[in-house]
């Protein structure tokens, strides 16, 4: 064999090893899921297009973020820094993590732009309905005027150079149930860009965050809940890639009692849950914190006062659906929302 014919071979066999590398590598690639049961809900991570070993590796870590926020952030985990704020109420400061901070911090940002319509000091009015838990019940009306006077984002007090809170009532409680999830979603979203995952959807039992497309130069296709129905039954769709996707609605939980429906959205200013017209608002945002803290108080606020809310804020959009299924939208997303159930209709 001449020198030319051996270093064709050769080149040959380098080229044939390296496709071979490649499509092996390729082939065993897959989607691969794991189920978590941490801050107070079902959530689920997929990994698209990713080699086992790796999604494995992956899918555990998160499962270790979500057990550290629910840990740190749980109101009825006994040593996370929640409760103790909650039992150092009316007597002192209490020294806390960054990371509570910052979503305690972001909290009362969302209070102060709803004029107290998203309130984390809502706790004991919370505790008394129990909707979500095995005690839920309609609580009298004297109970929620005894608890109201503890309700009031203003009572609380930050030290920002020691990262420390303090409740300024006995007695006073702080829940982040309405805000804690879409950290979590962020954090999670955060870690697997820095594993250099390409494709992902974080389902936090309703706060979903997408990562990169589902296939190359196809996003990812988010159901909008139908308020009317179970879990899982869309009303149709919007397509999202790196966006996050929160609704908050009255199908999550509620109690029913002589005919009335009591869903968990408390409305601080009374002590009840929220009563108008709305049955869901869906935000659509580059942040899960800031779709799990809007989506709560442009519900409160009701369609017209949320709408304006919305279209205020940079690249975040809402849907709101009302109870007579009529669907309003931000103005940038009135061409994007694909509804397939014709019973409800576009209103703006």
């Amino acid at each position: 064999m001449n020198k030319k014919k051996s270093t064709f071979l050769i080149v040959a066999i380098i080229v044939i090893c390296f496709f071979i590398y490649v499509f092996r590598g390729n082939f065993n690639k897959g989607d691969y899921s794991q189920t978590y049961y941490d801050l107070g809900t079902v959530s689920e991570i997929t990994l698209y297009n990713i080699k086992e070993s790796e999604a494995n590796d992956i899918l555990k870590k998160c499962g270790d973020i979500l057990l550290s926020i629910d840990n740190t952030m749980g109101k009825t985990r006994e040593y996370s820094e929640v409760s103790k704020i909650n039992e150092n109420a009316g007597k002192e400061y209490v020294k806390v993590s960054d990371e509570t901070f910052y979503v305690i911090k972001n909290a009362l940002h969302f209070s102060d732009i709803s004029d107290g319509v998203f309130d984390i000091t809502v706790g004991p009015i919370v505790d008394l309905w129990g909707i979500g838990t095995d005690n839920a019940r309609v609580p009298i009306s004297k109970e929620i005027e005894e608890k109201l006077p503890l309700v009031n984002y203003k009572d609380i007090s930050l030290d920002e150079k020691n990262k420390s809170v303090k409740l300024e009532k006995e007695n006073m409680e702080i829940d982040l149930g309405g805000i804690a999830k879409g950290y979590a979603a962020d954090k999670i979203y955060e870690y697997l860009k820095e594993e250099n995952v390409e494709s992902a959807i974080i389902n936090l039992g309703g706060n979903v965050f997408t990562l990169g497309e589902k296939t190359k130069n196809t996003p990812f296709k988010v159901g909008i809940q139908d308020p009317t129905n179970e879990r899982g039954n869309s009303i149709g769709s919007i397509n999202v890639s790196d966006q996050s996707v929160v609704t908050s609605g009255i199908y999550e939980r509620y109690i029913k009692k002589d005919g009335v429906i009591y869903h968990h959205m408390i409305d601080p200013s009374t002590g009840y849950p929220f009563d108008n017209n709305l049955s869901s608002v869906t935000i659509v945002s580059s942040s899960s914190l800031i779709g799990d803290g809007l989506s709560t108080t442009a519900f409160g606020l009701g369609v017209e006062k949320g709408l304006k809310l919305i279209e205020s804020i940079d690249d975040t959009e809402a849907i709101f659906i009302t109870k007579d299924k009529k669907v309003y939208t931000t103005s940038n997303l009135k061409d994007k929302i694909n509804l397939t159930d014709n019973s409800f209709k576009l209103a703006n």
